[in-house]
């Protein structure tokens, strides 16, 4: 019986039992198996029938998955016990092979607990997900009856006195411990959910997150192995392959990490800092961080602490696995026991626990990582929270200002709360460093003696030089963010006012001044580069240098070379070493920057807030008091009537349509007594305000520019601060007021949604109000029709079209009280008639509804119930028109003249054609060239798609998983050959000198232990080994430096390149091309080649080299690890398919679901006046935290699959270490390499561990970063247009064009060769000198013309000759600097007003005062502080509309040319204005030609000549008073229409 259970050794009767049953070792071990069988036999069968009818319903619904009390500890005791059984059986092997015959009973039950152990758990799993606690009763028993039976096998071991230093002993006593705490754990389940010998079980339900199916983020939920390895993530990532990773898919967070429920525990923490004794004192950010997030973080910490100390494993095992090593022999039981201390060195032991050492670090690593991770998104969401809440409650001065501009409110959301949130990350790291580094030092004297000291102070040294590094990046890093900033600004000035710039020519001095911005940029880019470069070089010189100082410094101090396993254990450690040095300057510069965030914070939060609004509810004793004052009120009636509707404030949900009694309308709705108001600097905007406004009738405000009539309507909604004087609301009005501002602000959101703002929508009212706003039109040409997206990354709306979306906003709620803030501004006077009429007075005025309007168009005064004329921030007159009609005649007078005029001008007013028409026109030239666009590029993607496969899922997968090499090509080759060349043969040279290092060391170490004679060798190895060390270093030097240059000098060519084609591409791509995504190519794609894609590039090739060479290195020392080496490389492809995938869709997710965020905060901002008048602070609030839960979602799960692949590239790491230290061993069997070699091998293996997972990492950020290129690209394509012309610019004139003579000859446009003309055959002779008006109806090619003097557009028959010239043969920049035009939107740019005349700077002052003089600016010039020197802000937002079309005019005067076209310059300007200027420009201009394009027919009955067009095409040209005589023409049909 060579197998027998009791063993067959000569001499011994293995079966007696004289002695007593219990004192025959061998029937104590089958005693043993008892438990394990009794609990396969009976939990097999449920686990297959539960299973049968379970598994299919496990997967879809986690709305059953529970824990049980002591659910982690279990997980935790389970995994010992098998870790325990794994000695057990391996010790009884081992005993085993010592016995004559073979012993069953040393290992068999070992094996058998080793497989009930793995049953128990997957039982235990099974009846949590299924919530069935009854079925715990089997495993309870099997507890007690292992329990049971290893007690009497540890008793009797006492008795023979087997004591501790028998490793059997001591395997037997853990296993006895560990059932107990398992039985102990197994009983509290008892106690607690009393689901046996209790009457009544506790009824326990699932957690809420888990019953409700949306919540897909399972990691707090699933059990501790799934936890641990992410096991839970496999679906998701699997699937990403199949089809994108989507919104729905994954789902919502779960409640405890919701924004919510993090904001509340902080906020609590932050207010219970707040004593009764000192209200005022600022409450800490940093103890309320604490006190709500600072458990996760300990834990966090303590993993990590658990994680640093079994990093040391490695070195120890290393040096353990190169020595050789003996043994001794004991028997008891007639059986062989093995002493504790010989395991450990068993080579084979070692490689295993090295093993196990690895998996467990890795774990615990990836865990704290995880916790921290979770907490920073929770801070995150927490902070959001709280500073949008404050934002809610800002004061407006501080807004206005410049206290608390948009822009710190959006850096406090993009940049300090992730500050916060990245130091969160790092923070463990802060406590877990110096631990490390001191272990690590301890260790190294242990192995080396002093000379380690002197390399690990090398290290220590040299950190401090790190961390300045570190610092100057940081600085450096913010001048390049400044100068980025200044450079997009700049760039944006111009997108958005190219057409002015091409018609001008001067867009070169514009792109100049980009360039130049840029090269500033470039400049602290080029230090940035440097000192990345330094960090990366001293990364990866200072474990070099440190090796090259401990080695040679034990040669002098030894006077011989150390062993290879000391050797080799050090080179280990110092590799941990430089980890934590490295990140060590990281932490710290985080602290600082998170130390910086928490003060900005701190003062945000601290920062003045709107005054409280109890008043605004009004309360009693003024309305006695209003009662008194004004006799006209019924007083005692006004109060009795008011004293039941104190308590109706009108919900907005629930519109209260009363009829009013008749005495009611001489109620007041708001009533301002002795107001002073101001806007925060204690000087009053607004003085002495005594004013009513009257319920339910139309109260208008007027007065010149400037004189605070909308400051008037913010102080009654309670904006300004008020310094004495109060305003009064009649109670049942102020609950939310109907408010639209004068510049118009529109959400991120459709036009449908903008309209009813949250109300619930109301078709007929929906209609009713669109059609007053005549929006049906514009609505008809978007794509989308109302469910188009408008707002800031919507479609761009021009600004009467945005206007009259928030008056329609206003009209849209059911409020009793309206304002309206200059509605009429942005729209000609035809909308303005309709809105007066259909909306303003119908839709108002008979809900009997309290309008008050602020307007500059006196003739709409007969309308109003009541007037209130300002001036100069005081109330000049009050009353109705009778009133002041009678009262003050002066001001009636001015008025009337006003009005005669502007009725004069109605009468003339004929032609429709107005500034509407033209948005309206704009707008559909803009889609109708984009579908073209779009058509052309979806037959190109379906061209490419066919090329691919016709295997429709294999294209998906396989375009997805596919690396961008042609991107990353023309990447590259941007950065110039030669850097490429020197960048990869660099890297090359350094990997094999890194590795030639090495293996230098290892002969230097085997050939000591080869020749115990040591000493003339060593002079022989040592010098090679400096030399090598040195070409090490300065290699690291070249190549970090070479690829930040490489990288600079691509990103440097791209931007180059970029901004030259679009500033020369055709105005037609303008119009195709939505402006944020040229902005975005300009600011986020060119950050992401500035600045990310050379550190990704660097750490891509370093950490795939040092892969490489170290499966090299191994593969050449052991040759039986490439057989491992296959299956292992298979599984590594998988996981990194399936992860570059699922993170390319979760990066996009984060990105997309960022955006809207950012944007909501901004919206929010900008918007305040206007959400705080609607009262609708709460739906902001809830849409605030649904958008941070989104970010937070996508970003958690995004963090997760970073965890997921790192626990699997970390565990392959581990095999490889395993199998690299299992090859050494089964070869040393055979005596094939030596000690050194074999050290080597695993030093190399242990590195590998911590690369995998970066090269994963790196391509994965790689690929994302590439489609920046490929987007930069893509614009790169595109036309430029033809500057050169075929006459030379010398060949010109100086002085053409004098006369102004112009022949249009047969002339045909069309704005793309793709699309139809837009004129055809056009025949015209413009004299020198005469003014020639152009009309006719919409689209009828009007503008087309104006753009064709300029060659703006493709002229592709016929020809415009200026005098004699033929303009398409000129030089593009000499054809428009000689012509001026004054177009119809007017565009001023960031600067000085001298800079907006005259950019070229060659004109003298005198001439440019000239120029303002006609157009009416010079006195206002002269008052601005530094008069031709005053700054213009950006886009002119400091002068108002008009003004800026003055400018424009002004910059067409400087220009002395003989020919001037004007594109209908004069809609946005009042009326007394407007005639100065036709005044002006029939004597400035008597001898030059004028070509105005019409469009008020008015403008140009007087006209020499008069050109009428009719789709394209020239009808009629004769002058105008000739036109009109012929009943029949088209140019009086025109006039009649419209009279």
């Amino acid at each position: 019986m060579a197998l027998s259970f009791c063993g067959n050794d000569n001499g011994i009767n293995a079966y007696t039992v004289k002695e007593g049953v219990l004192n025959n070792g061998c029937f104590v071990d089958a005693l043993n198996l008892v438990p394990h069988v009794f609990l396969l036999f009976i939990t097999f069968p449920i686990l297959f029938i539960g299973w049968g009818s379970q598994s299919s319903k496990v997967q879809i619904h986690h709305n059953t998955w529970l824990h049980f009390p002591g659910h982690n500890l279990r997980w935790i005791l389970t995994f010992s016990l098998l870790f325990v059984h794994v000695c057990e059986f391996a010790e009884g092997i081992v005993s085993n092979k010592m016995m004559e015959t073979n012993h069953l009973h040393l290992f068999m039950p070992a094996f058998m607990g080793f497989v009930a152990a793995t049953t128990s758990v997957v039982y235990y799993h099974n009846i949590e997900t299924s919530n069935f606690p009854k079925l715990l009763l089997v495993l309870f028993i099997y507890w007690v009856l292992a329990f049971i039976t290893k007690s009497i096998k540890l008793w009797k071991f006492a008795e023979y006195h087997v004591g501790p230093q028998h490793l059997r002993f001591c395997i037997t006593a853990l296993l006895v411990l560990l059932y107990g705490l398992l039985m102990a754990v197994e009983i509290n389940v008892i106690r607690v959910r009393k689901y046996v010998f209790f009457a009544n079980p506790q009824k326990v339900k699932p957690p809420e997150d888990l019953q409700d199916l949306g919540v897909r983020f399972l990691q707090p939920f699933v059990n501790l192995l799934s936890k641990a390895t992410y096991w839970w993530m496999n679906p998701l990532i699997m699937g990403a392959h199949k089809r994108p990773i989507e919104l729905k898919k994954i789902g919502k967070l779960p409640i405890a990490m919701r924004a919510l429920t993090n904001y509340l525990r902080l906020k609590d923490a932050y207010e219970d800092q707040r004593t009764a004794e000192d209200p005022d004192r600022a409450p800490s950010i940093w103890r309320s961080m604490y006190r709500a997030f600072g458990r996760p973080i300990l834990l966090s910490s303590t993993f990590r602490y658990l994680a640093d100390l079994l990093g040391f494993a490695g070195p120890l095992c290393i040096s353990g696995i190169s020595e050789p090593s003996n043994s001794t022999k004991d028997t008891y039981f007639g059986v062989y026991f093995m002493s504790s201390t010989e395991l450990l060195q068993n080579t084979s032991v070692l490689a295993v626990l090295l093993f196990l050492a690895l998996i467990l670090q890795r774990t615990f690593l990836q865990a704290s990582y995880y916790v921290t991770i979770e907490t920073g998104i929770n801070l995150r969401g927490a902070l959001l929270a709280m500073i949008y809440n404050k934002i809610l409650r800002l004061s407006t001065s501080n807004m206005s200002m410049g206290e608390m501009t948009l822009g710190q409110i959006n850096n406090l959301v993009a940049i300090e709360t992730n500050q916060l949130m990245w130091f969160l990350f790092l923070c463990p790291n802060l406590w877990a460093m110096p631990v490390q580094i001191v272990m690590g030092v301890i260790l190294l004297y242990y192995l080396l003696g002093w000379s380690a000291l002197v390399g690990a102070s090398v290290i220590v040294l040299l950190a401090p030089v790190q961390y300045l590094i570190a610092t100057k990046l940081a600085d450096t890093q913010k001048s390049s963010l400044e100068h980025s900033t200044d450079r997009l600004k700049k760039t944006s000035e111009i997108l958005k006012g190219i057409k002015l710039l091409k018609l001008y020519a001067w867009e070169n001095i514009f792109c100049d001044s980009v360039e130049d911005t840029r090269g500033k940029e470039l400049t602290s880019l080029k230090t940035f580069a440097f000192y990345t470069s330094m960090s990366i070089f001293m990364n990866a010189a200072i474990p070099i240098a440190a090796v090259l100082a401990t080695f040679v410094m034990h040669h002098f101090l030894n006077k011989s070379g150390p062993s290879p396993s000391e050797a080799f254990a050090a080179l280990a450690l110092f590799h941990i070493l430089v980890t934590p040095l490295f990140l060590l300057s990281t932490v710290v510069r985080f602290a600082v920057k998170a130390l910086v965030s928490v003060q900005k914070l701190g003062e945000f939060l601290q920062s003045d807030e709107i005054e409280d609004d109890s008043w605004r509810n009004g309360d009693m004793t003024v309305s006695f008091e209003a009662g008194k004052k004004h006799p006209g009120m019924v007083s005692t009636k006004a109060i009795n009537r008011k004293q039941p509707m104190r308590y109706q404030m009108d919900n907005y949900e629930q519109p209260t349509r009363r009829q009013m009694r008749p005495t009611e309308t001489e109620d007041v709705a708001v009533k301002v007594s002795n107001g002073f108001f101001t806007w925060g600097n204690n000087l009053s905007t607004l003085s002495d305000i005594n004013i009513r406004i009257p319920t339910g009738q139309l109260t208008m405000i007027v007065g010149q520019v400037g004189c605070g009539k909308s400051s008037l309507l913010l102080a009654m909604l309670g904006e300004m601060q008020t310094i004495d004087g109060r305003v009064h609301w009649s109670n049942k009005n102020r609950y939310s007021v109907a408010y639209a501002t004068q510049k118009s602000w529109l959400l991120n959101a459709t036009v449908e949604e903008n309209i009813t703002f949250g109300s619930p929508f109301n078709k007929q009212r929906y209609k009713a109000m669109i059609d007053a706003c005549s929006l049906q039109p514009d609505i008809d040409l978007l794509p989308f029709g109302d469910q188009t997206e408008i707002g800031e990354r919507g479609i761009n709306l021009s600004g009467g079209q945005r206007q009259r979306i928030c008056v329609a906003r206003a009209l849209y709620q059911n409020t009793n009280i309206v304002f309206l803030d200059d509605p009429f501004s942005a729209l000609d006077i035809h909308l303005s008639d309709h809105l007066m009429q259909e909306g303003i007075l119908k839709l108002l005025q008979d809900d009997k509804r309290t309008v008050v309007l602020v307007t500059h168009k006196l003739q709409y005064l007969t309308h109003a119930d009541w007037i209130i004329a300002m001036k100069d921030g005081s109330v000049l007159r009050e009353g109705t028109l009778k009133d002041i009609q009678n009262h003050d005649v002066e001001l009636y007078d001015h008025w009337k003249t006003l009005m005669n005029r502007h009725d004069h001008e109605l009468e003339k007013d004929i032609q429709q054609d107005s500034q509407t028409t033209l948005e309206r026109k704009t707008l559909r030239r803009a889609f109708y060239s984009r579908e073209t666009k779009n058509q052309i590029d979806d037959e190109d993607e379906e061209e490419e798609e066919e090329e691919e496969d016709d295997d429709n899922m294999s294209t998906t997968t396989n375009r997805r998983s596919k690396i961008p090499w042609r991107v990353c090509w023309c990447y590259l080759s941007s950065g110039g050959f030669f850097m490429v060349f020197l960048m990869v043969s660099s890297k090359l040279l350094k990997h094999s000198v890194i590795v030639a290092i090495d293996y230098w060391l290892a002969l230097w170490t085997s050939s000591k232990t080869s020749q115990s004679t040591g000493g003339g060798t060593d002079s022989y190895y040592l010098p090679v080994f400096i030399i090598l060390c040195a070409a090490g270093i300065t290699l690291c030097l070249i190549t970090s430096l070479t690829v930040e240059f490489l990288g600079l000098s691509a990103a440097t060519n791209l931007h180059h390149n970029l901004l030259n084609k679009i500033i020369h591409a055709p105005i037609r791509f303008f119009d195709i091309t939505p402006l944020g995504q040229i902005l975005n190519r300009f600011s986020a794609d060119t950050n992401i080649i500035d600045q990310h894609i050379p550190p990704t590039l660097e750490s891509l090739t370093r950490s795939t080299l040092l892969c490489l060479s170290a499966i090299g290195v191994i593969s050449i020392i052991t040759p039986a690890f490439l057989i491992a080496l296959v299956p292992l490389a298979v599984a590594f492809y998988f996981i990194q398919k399936y992860f570059r995938v699922a993170s390319k869709d979760l990066q996009d997710l984060d990105d997309s679901t960022q955006l809207p965020l950012l944007c909501h905060f901004s919206e929010t901002a900008e918007g305040l006046t206007t959400i705080r008048a609607f009262r609708h602070e709460a739906r902001f609030k809830q849409r605030m935290l649904e958008l941070t839960d989104t970010n937070n979602t996508a970003y958690l799960f995004l963090s997760a699959a970073n965890r997921w692949l790192e626990v699997r590239t970390d565990y392959l790491g581990a095999v490889i270490v395993l199998t690299a230290a299992g090859a050494s061993i089964w070869s040393s069997l055979y005596n094939l390499p030596r000690g050194g070699l074999v050290g080597l091998g695993l030093t190399y293996a242990l590195t590998v561990t911590n690369y995998l997972n970066w090269v994963v990492r790196n391509l994965a950020d790689l690929e994302v970063q590439m489609a920046a290129v490929k987007k930069v690209n893509s614009f790169l394509g595109t036309e430029s247009e033809n500057y050169e012309g075929s006459m030379g610019a010398s060949q010109v004139p100086e002085n053409w064009p004098q006369e102004g003579e112009i022949k249009i000859q047969d002339l045909c446009v069309r704005y793309d060769p793709m699309l139809k003309p837009v004129l055809k055959h056009v025949n015209a002779y413009i004299e020198p000198g005469q003014k020639v008006g152009i009309c006719g109806r919409t689209g009828s090619g009007k503008s087309s013309l104006s753009l064709a003097f300029f060659n703006m557009v493709d002229i592709f028959e016929g020809k415009i000759v200026i005098d004699g010239i033929d303009i398409c043969k000129l030089p593009l920049q000499t054809l428009r600097s000689r012509l001026s035009i004054i177009l119809q939107d007017p565009v001023l740019f960031s600067g000085s007003i001298r800079f907006n005349l005259d950019p070229e700077r060659t004109c003298t002052d005198d001439r440019l005062w000239e120029a303002l003089e006609i157009a009416q600016l010079k006195n206002m010039v002269k008052a601005l502080p530094g008069g031709l020197d005053a700054v213009v802000t950006e886009g002119g937002e400091n002068f108002s509309v008009g003004q800026r079309q003055l400018f424009c005019l002004a910059r067409a005067f400087v220009r002395k040319s003989s020919i001037l076209i004007m594109d209908e310059a004069t809609a946005s300007i009042d009326m007394a204005t407007e005639n100065i200027l036709q005044k002006v420009v029939m004597t400035a201009f008597a001898d030059r030609t004028v070509v105005t394009i019409a469009h008020h027919v008015s403008s140009i009955l007087e006209a020499e000549q008069v050109l009428v067009f009719s789709s394209g095409i020239l009808v009629e040209s004769d002058s105008g008073p000739n036109l009109l005589a012929q009943e029949e023409s088209l140019f009086s049909v025109l006039v009649r229409t419209h009279k």
